[in-house]
């Protein structure tokens, strides 16, 4: 299962992922495809299957992340507490993604609560790496 590749989802019980997969959608995009736009309200979770997603932020654009690995995990907002996505979203390519509401996925985590720790441990510390990568490119930059 492709989306087994991803840091996130390793560990996770199959019955998780079985269920976590029935609540998917499966959607295609084209290069230069918005998935969604920084201020868009944080309604989804997506998960790549194949392409490369540019995150970045503000008017100019800036990139801040690519998501590029089969399984990695992007839209974090909308499970971070957040009502609105903090970037926009850009296909690079063409892309496949899954996407789950972010109140199946929330509900998910709670029914299954070993899942939902293991969930946040990993996705606290996927965001730290990506932090330290963002200051790595500002450090970069000045």
């Amino acid at each position: 299962m492709i989306i087994n590749q991803g840091e996130l989802f390793r560990g996770m019980t199959m019955v998780f992922m079985k269920e976590f997969m029935d609540f998917t959608a499966r959607e295609s995009y084209k290069k230069g495809d918005f998935v969604f736009h920084e201020g868009d309200p944080a309604e989804y979770f997506y998960t790549l299957l194949s392409g490369s997603v540019k995150l970045n932020i503000g008017e100019t654009g800036q990139r801040v992340y690519m998501v590029s690995k089969p399984g990695d995990a992007f839209g974090w907002s909308s499970v971070a507490g957040r009502d609105i996505y903090s970037a926009s979203a850009e296909c690079t390519e063409p892309t496949t993604l899954l996407k789950i509401g972010r109140d199946k996925l929330s509900r998910l985590l709670e029914k299954y609560p070993d899942c939902g720790v293991l969930f946040y441990k990993k996705l606290s510390e996927i965001l730290g790496k990506r932090l330290i990568g963002c200051y790595q490119i500002i450090s970069q930059s000045s």
